[in-house]
């Protein structure tokens, strides 16, 4: 297991100075004289003496005729000059210009580089043990090799006298001497020339020599090698000496030096601040005190540390469920916001996931200075406020992710966007989530090159096409903190899953429940013998397959347990139901009535949020320990469990899939506390060759839901490509296309039509719609003719809108401007009610009709307008015959506006439920899904100036809807984790704004109000002090932009 606090960092320091040891070099490696050296006035020994600039012939070589002082630079020439010519197979010819092109190329990168050898210039100095070291007064960034170091300081004269050998010499001759130079360069990690660079034989003998100038050949014919240079450095040493301060080039080069680690600091943009992965050690503090993490996990560390990552490459990685996947992702999320300064997205499956996250990192933000913005539902600011200092994390739904990503390429802030998570990529393949999952990531593949996309999930499988189309690296593990052991349960006996096998089960033990015959009858699949195995001592999870079956397990269960069950933390079981009593006004559920004094609660979709908070919050601390609940808790929040019992292999009336089973079992087995997790399957007979087939198949593919979804799929991302200006012509629009997810799987797409015709059936779809503008040629699919939005294609796009029934919202919101009925919000709760909730809704009759009753003579006038006359309504509830044909999605949507309209005047989804004979979680969903729609609606309008009017009205009918309280409790409500319930008790101690909260006590907090944990409280407190530090910012940034002078501002000459 990896120490976080011993992990190598991503990246090393820019601009930092390091030493670096230095190979030691023969003294017998034959050097040009340019690669001679000055003694370093650092270092072990005596001090080199400066030479004096002598121009006497006599002295003219002194002692600088040999490099290290042992032998003779001329003497080894000549032995080597002597020793080639005896070799038939070398022309001397080739060795001559080696030598030459070695020795011109170094004084011409003199001239460039003009490094001179002063005391803080980086020197080598020849030790007793013959190796170099650098001077550590060294200047210049200790990253950047120095081919300088290479060259030797010679007098400036000598340039002009090679300056006349070049030009004697081609071009051909310098570029293999320069490449031959560079290979010698390379091979060593010292830069210094070794023996092999000018002998054939170490890899250059084969290599043809190309001589273009026959008056080179002459040169070298006339006179020895060794006369040559001595000629050449005689000649050298009497030509004219050029005027060029040194100190000078000194500052020149140092500032080229800087200049380059700056620009190489920007491409990089990463800035180590600190031991943790490149993150100061007050983020590996606030993991240990906020979430109890001492270490990382082994895999985790080799995560972090991937080469692709530092690279800044797209990552996908793969573990299963509860393996710690979240902790890395917040750790590169750091590392983006704080190292990098860079903005991040993180899209998350569900509302409630993203509010916990918000709340989980809220303290991070606080601590470490970053923003956490929450985007879900309702909330959400379209373009985000730019901000100047700090950074923002996004965390948003799939579609506020969507709403966001087009609002940052509208506003030309996409590359603002560093890095974008996504959890549960597996996802992408699940209907219309899916589908709009996939377009945000298209589009940000497609209009940044700078931003990262890291995506995670348990349950993948096709991982090569999810590569192909996020072009990203792959990171796999079968880690899981904790063991988890699969069983079958048939009949009475239990079987482990073992895929060695014949028939993929092994037998493992019989049950031992001696059952009565009533308990046999009533729990015929044994489930009380396998809880009482492990309640009350651990946690318990029942999947079943429908939300009544949750009930009715949880009630059974309860009717037959000994009344033991009942004494282990009976206080803390009174005080739950006394809580859901207080969310309810009084009201509790008869069923959590009945069972919660045994420690058992059923966990579904028709509960409501207060609800099934306090729920998970009991059974996190141990209050519950057994929990009968549906699919959607173990793709939502974490709630492990030691032993998870899968009720039958059904979900609804669907048979399993092996995504879900591996979500459902992945929940056994709590980390830190159990040794092992446990998971059976209750197998009817029946059943018995689908569930072996089932855990020993793989997992699901994962497809492309762009064709499956068409308006909120292929034809939604044509509109937003061409609003966007991202592709306006046939031919941009199948070159993006490619890019997608579905551009990867052509196969899906039928025989009969190709993914170009698909386009432009699209394409054409929207024009009629008159949502687009254009033509598409019948005979060239690839049309270079431009394309542009409509003003309703616009809206409907920006507001996202399901083009099924933008056409339709846009004519109600039209027959509206003409008699907006205003005495009540019944009316613009009409307009607000989503269309996609109409389907699912069979009205009660007589309900309707008292309700319609009660309402006042302006109120039934709205009735009237949007096309439901009161006869209908009287007659279906008395059960005559209706000959008028009345449209029945209207008349849906109509009932539902009262739900609404009822719930806004009482605020209580009890009270409104019992009256409308509804589920309180149908109510719930109701609420929640209405306030997400008015949202899109108001920015469908804003696009539109005819509709300016409704503008001021949905914002406020907006946020009614998102909260459903009494006003003075918005405030607090605006608190990510504070719902109804919580507000009150926090009204009622004093606690009645924001700032309140923000400056709590958390540990008053805990004293004051009935059952909140100090962890509670704190993230309250942090949540709290986030979102009041984002308003402030916000209206900080506003004032900064009033302020500030404009540039163009007229002037007069």
């Amino acid at each position: 297991m990896a120490e976080p606090s011993l992990a190598v960092r991503r990246k090393s320091r820019p601009g930092s100075v390091r030493k670096r040891s230095r190979a030691p070099v023969q003294p017998s490696a034959v050097c040009s004289p340019v690669a001679r050296k000055r003694l370093s006035s650092g270092g072990e020994g005596p001090p080199a003496e400066t030479p004096c600039s002598n121009d006497s012939e006599e002295d003219m070589f002194g002692d600088y005729d040999s490099f290290y002082g042992n032998d003779s630079l001329l003497a080894q020439v000549d032995d080597i000059e002597n020793k080639y010519l005896q070799d038939k197979n070398t022309d001397i010819k080739a060795a001559g210009e080696i030598i030459l092109g070695n020795l011109q190329l170094g004084i011409h990168e003199k001239k460039q580089d003009n490094f001179s050898a002063s005391e803080n210039m980086v020197v080598l100095k020849a030790d007793k043990e013959d190796a170099f070291q650098v001077n550590e007064n060294d200047p210049v960034d200790s990253n950047e090799e120095l081919t300088e170091s290479i060259l030797d300081d010679l007098p400036s004269s000598q340039l002009l006298y090679f300056e006349k050998i070049d030009e004697l010499s081609s071009g051909s001759r310098v570029s293999l001497a320069s490449e031959r130079r560079n290979k010698c360069v390379n091979s060593s990690s010292d830069k210094i020339s070794s023996p092999s660079s000018f002998c054939p034989d170490a890899g250059d003998r084969n290599r043809p020599n190309d001589f273009s100038s026959d008056s080179k050949c002459d040169l070298l014919k006339t006179e020895s090698l060794k006369d040559h240079l001595k000629s050449a450095m005689t000649g050298n040493a009497k030509a004219q000496t050029l005027q060029v301060s040194k100190t000078k080039q000194l500052k020149e080069a140092v500032l080229s030096e800087e200049i380059c680690v700056a620009k190489k600091t920007t491409e990089s943009s990463f800035v180590d601040i600190g031991p943790f992965y490149g993150l100061p050690s007050k983020v590996k503090d606030l993991f240990r005190q906020l979430r109890g993490i001492e270490t990382l996990y082994e895999w985790q560390h080799d995560c972090l540390m991937l080469e692709s990552l530092q690279q800044r490459k797209n990552l996908i990685y793969s573990l299963p469920t509860s393996g710690g996947k979240t902790l890395v992702a917040e750790i590169i999320i750091l590392q983006e916001l704080l190292c990098r300064q860079k903005d991040v997205l993180m899209i998350l499956p569900y509302v409630a996931i993203v509010q916990e996250k918000v709340r989980g990192l809220s303290s991070f933000g606080i601590e470490l200075g970053f923003l956490v913005e929450e985007y879900a539902g309702s909330k959400g600011r379209f373009p985000p406020i730019k901000r100047r200092i700090k950074k923002s994390l996004y965390i948003a739904t799939i579609e506020k992710g969507h709403a966001l990503v087009n609002s940052l390429i509208e506003t030309e802030r996409i590359d603002d966007l560093g890095l974008v998570v996504v959890d549960e990529l597996h996802m992408l393949g699940e209907g219309s989530r899916g589908a709009t999952l996939e377009i945000s990531l298209a589009k940000i593949l497609y209009t940044s090159k700078n931003t990262q996309i890291i995506g995670m999930s348990a349950t993948l499988n096709n991982v090569g096409d999810l590569q192909r189309f996020l072009r990203a690296e792959y990171y796999t593990n079968n880690f899981r903190p904790v063991e988890l052991k699969e069983y079958v349960k048939i009949r009475d006996t239990i079987y482990a899953v073992d895929s060695k096998t014949e028939n993929g089960f092994k037998f493992s033990r019989l049950l031992n429940f001696k059952y009565s015959s009533n308990l046999e009858k009533a729990d015929p699949d044994h489930i009380i013998a396998l809880v009482t195995e492990v309640i009350p001592k651990y946690s318990c999870l029942i999947f079943c397959p429908t939300k009544k079956n949750c009930e009715n397990v949880a009630s059974m269960v309860c009717r037959y347990l000994k009344k033991e069950f009942r004494a282990h933390r009976e206080k803390e079981k009174q005080d739950l139901i006394k809580n859901l009593k207080n969310i309810g006004n009084g009201s509790v559920c008869p069923v959590l009535k009945q069972t919660i004094p045994f420690g058992i609660a059923y966990h579904h979709s028709g509960l409501t949020n207060d609800e099934r908070k306090s729920i998970e919050e009991a059974y996190s601390t141990g209050v519950l320990c057994l929990l009968a609940c549906t699919a959607t808790l173990a793709a939502g929040v974490n709630l492990p469990a030691r032993r998870v019992i899968l009720r039958a292999p059904y979900v609804a009336n669907d048979f399993l899939k092996k995504n879900q089973y591996k979500q459902m079992i992945g929940r056994a087995g709590r980390a830190g506390i159990d040794s092992a997790g446990e998971s059976i399957l209750i197998v009817q007979e029946k059943d018995k060759h689908l569930v072996r087939d089932l855990v020993n198949s793989p997992l699901e593919n994962c497809y492309s839901n762009l064709l499956l979804e068409l308006t909120k799929g292929m034809q939604s991302l044509l509109l937003s490509l061409v609003g966007l200006k991202i592709a306006v012509t046939h031919e941009e629009v199948d070159n993006f296309m490619c890019s997608t997810l579905l551009g990867v799987q052509r196969q899906l797409l039928s025989k009969e039509k190709s993914l170009s015709e698909v386009i432009k059936d699209g394409l054409e779809n929207l024009i009629e719609k008159g949502l687009l503008k254009g033509t598409i040629s019948e005979k060239d699919h690839n049309s270079k003719c431009t394309l542009t939005v409509t003003p309703l294609g616009k809206a409907t796009y920006k507001g996202s809108i399901d083009l099924a029934y933008c056409s339709r919202l846009y004519r109600e919101l039209k027959k509206g401007l003409e008699g907006l009925i205003l005495e009540s919000n019944l009316h613009l709760l009409y307009l607000a009610t989503p269309y996609d909730m109409t389907s699912n809704c069979s009205p009660d009759w007589m309900i309707y009709l008292r309700q319609f009753n009660q309402l006042s003579a302006a109120e039934q006038k709205v009735a009237d307008i949007v096309g439901v006359p009161e006869s209908f309504i009287t007659k279906k509830a008395s059960g005559q015959a209706i000959r008028k044909n009345v449209d029945s999605a209207v008349v849906n949507r109509l009932y539902l506006s009262l739900v609404l309209y009822t719930l806004l005047k009482e605020t209580n989804i009890w009270n409104v439920s019992e009256k409308f004979n509804m589920s309180r979680g149908y109510v719930q969903n109701l609420l929640n899904s209405a306030a997400s729609f008015t949202s899109c609606v108001l920015h469908f309008c804003e696009e539109l100036e005819e509709f300016w009017v409704y503008k001021a009205l949905l914002t406020e009918l907006t946020k009614q809807l998102t909260y459903c309280v009494k006003t003075e409790l918005i405030p607090l409500m605006e608190v990510a984790g504070v719902l109804e319930a919580r507000a009150k008790q926090l009204y009622n101690a004093g606690y009645k704004t924001l700032a309140h909260l923000a400056n709590a006590n958390p540990e008053t907090l805990v004293k004051m109000i009935e059952h909140l944990s100090r962890r509670q409280a704190k993230q309250i407190v942090s949540s709290a002090k986030m979102l009041l530090s984002e308003k402030a910012e916000a209206l900080q940034e506003e004032v900064e932009e009033l302020l500030k002078v404009p540039t163009d501002i007229p002037k007069t000459y």
